[in-house]
């Protein structure tokens, strides 16, 4: 279990705090608008209302005894590099910040953030590799050219064997497991054999995993 503190409760910010809650951490949230702090009161059980551009307000929330501080500020930009700094000011020991350019991870990132999410951008992003191909069902970016992808099970596969496709070195991506239904086989050895209805987890570059996947 973690300690978490989400200051902003803009859509993604409420989103964050629910799941995170459901995750079985512990959260605090924090937003200047009553209306919404109250909103969440029953689903967070440490709800404040307060201006976290004040320092006063920050340090009075202890925030070196998170071990997570998200700023989740959505058109204000300007309040999240102050609320932001005043984190860092104050110890938090990990400040991750939402932004929805370039520009602004810099800067958030010269006054003390750990790390800046584009939540936008990145369900973008998913929803674009999901779209893009029939076969495929899910990804996760891991740098900008390698990703982990969901695909369907290339029909010139079925029945054969990993080893027996020779799937490494033909089209150089690794198989690290097999999704079966509600079920995961990790790491499948090399004599496993592709089913129709199998997805199968693949880790590679994005040309070579679309190449494999346009082979349905």
């Amino acid at each position: 279990m973690k300690s978490v503190l989400v200051i902003g409760l803009g859509r993604f910010g409420r989103h964050l705090a629910t799941k995170m809650q459901e995750m079985g951490n512990d959260v605090m949230v924090v937003d200047r608008d009553p209306e919404l702090v109250e909103l969440m009161a029953g689903h967070i059980t440490d709800c404040t209302i307060g201006d976290c551009t004040r320092d006063d307000v920050v340090a009075s929330l202890g925030v070196e005894n998170f071990d997570l501080c998200f700023v989740t500020i959505g058109e204000d930009f300007q309040s999240s590099l102050v609320i932001t700094s005043l984190l860092k000011r104050h110890g938090a020991r990990r400040v991750i910040s939402k932004t929805t350019q370039d520009i602004q991870e810099e800067l958030l990132r010269q006054i003390g953030a750990s790390e800046v999410v584009y939540p936008e951008r990145e369900i973008a992003e998913r929803v674009a590799v999901r779209y893009n191909s029939d076969n495929i069902f899910d990804f996760i970016p891991l740098t900008e050219d390698v990703a982990m992808y969901e695909l369907k099970t290339p029909r010139a596969w079925v029945g054969n064997t990993i080893v027996g496709v020779d799937v490494r070195k033909k089209y150089n991506v690794n198989i690290i497991a097999v999704k079966q239904g509600d079920s995961l086989l990790a790491t499948p050895g090399p004599n496993h054999v592709f089913r129709e209805e199998d997805h199968i987890m693949v880790l590679g570059k994005s040309g070579d995993v679309f190449k494999l996947a346009g082979k349905g």
